[in-house]
């Protein structure tokens, strides 16, 4: 059997072709294109196609597919694939390794979401980098102000009307400034990038709002109490298919929302969560479960037992919180129900 295995660069890649019967390897270095990838797949003509996930790999696996050939998209986070006490680490290496590990049967694949959901999940996690830029942007004026000795409203307030109307009156265009107002200037150039970066966003949340209404699994979720259309649009475009998922606790590992554990002998030991797997949605559960608190009843009972009323046990109370949400949301979607709050925990379990 002959296996492609692919180290995926971003301008390049390193292919290794490699024949199960005599062990036989043959490499290859092609420019990161697609008419370079076609015209390696008709030369090679393998059984197997395997690469490690990426920046490329989701247009790689759709050229593939298209062809024809079987691939296999591996998760480069897994134990087997790690590096350890290596004295050299090459492209070549890595194809090779990706290679002998696929004959082996001991490469993890991880799930390759449709070219729609990709394009979905990547609109949506630009609109959370646009809000973070615009973030990065407010405090670069409030630390521009605060270096001149000028005051401005708290928080919030401070980008109402009534404030930009106060930062209006201090911005002067950078070719009229003298020496002593050079701050004035990039003032100008700040509130111009803020002014665009706003409008943007804007743009991005009209279309993203008209995609939801149109999206039957956008508009399940929010039937849940404290989870608008942002916290649902992050939770269906990271799950995509909830049937991929067995139970509820391969859910909560793929959010990265289960402890680690350390276990040997007779000591079995829990610690942090892992913290695995898509930034985004755990960090968007944790908002959205601080949120529940104030629409949700089961959210409170939830953390109120849990934290026992001590401080010190609140933020472990709300990730609580936040698995088990995920947990519901995932049974919904897998069977097309709306939220019910009565479902107990073996409930849900079972109709998972």
């Amino acid at each position: 059997m002959k296996i492609l295995a692919i180290d995926l660069g971003k301008f390049k890649s390193v292919s290794c072709l490699f024949n199960t019967d005599n062990n036989q390897t043959e490499f290859q270095t092609i420019p990161t294109l697609r008419l370079a990838f076609k015209q390696l797949l008709q030369t090679t003509q393998p059984q197997k196609v395997v690469f490690e996930t990426g920046t490329v790999s989701g247009w790689v696996h759709d050229l593939c597919k298209s062809l024809g050939y079987p691939v296999l998209v591996a998760n480069p986070s897994e134990d087997a694939w790690k590096w350890k006490n290596v004295k050299r680490k090459t492209d070549k290496d890595d194809a090779l390794k990706l290679a002998k590990l696929m004959a082996l049967d001991q490469i993890k694949a991880v799930h390759m979401p449709s070219p729609e959901n990709r394009q979905y999940k990547r609109l949506v996690k630009f609109r959370k980098d646009i809000v973070w830029r615009i973030n990065e942007l407010q405090t670069s004026i409030r630390n521009l102000l605060c270096a001149q000795g000028k005051n401005m409203l708290t928080r919030g307030k401070a980008w109402t009307i009534e404030g930009l109307e106060t930062l209006e009156k201090e911005r002067k265009p950078l070719a009229e400034c003298s020496m002593e107002e050079l701050w004035r200037g990039e003032l100008d150039v700040d509130l111009t990038l803020l002014d665009t970066l706003s409008e943007q966003l804007h743009k991005i949340e009209k279309h993203l709002t008209i995609i939801a209404k149109q999206e039957e699994r956008v508009q399940l979720l929010m039937t849940v109490p404290g989870v608008g259309r942002r916290t649902a649009e992050v939770i269906v475009t990271c799950l995509d298919d909830p049937h991929r998922f067995q139970n509820a606790r391969q859910v909560s590992a793929y959010a990265g929302l289960v402890p680690n554990q350390w276990q040997t002998g007779q000591t079995n030991r829990l610690g942090k969560i892992t913290k695995r797997g898509s930034r985004l949605l755990r960090t968007t559960l944790v908002q959205a479960a601080w949120l529940s608190l104030q629409y949700n009843p089961w959210a409170v009972e939830i953390f109120n037992r849990i934290s026992g009323g001590q401080k010190a046990r609140r933020k472990t109370a709300i990730v609580a919180v936040a698995r088990k949400l995920l947990v519901r949301c995932w049974a919904m979607l897998r069977h097309n129900q709306p939220w019910n709050p009565d479902l107990t925990p073996q409930l849900v379990e079972k109709a998972a």
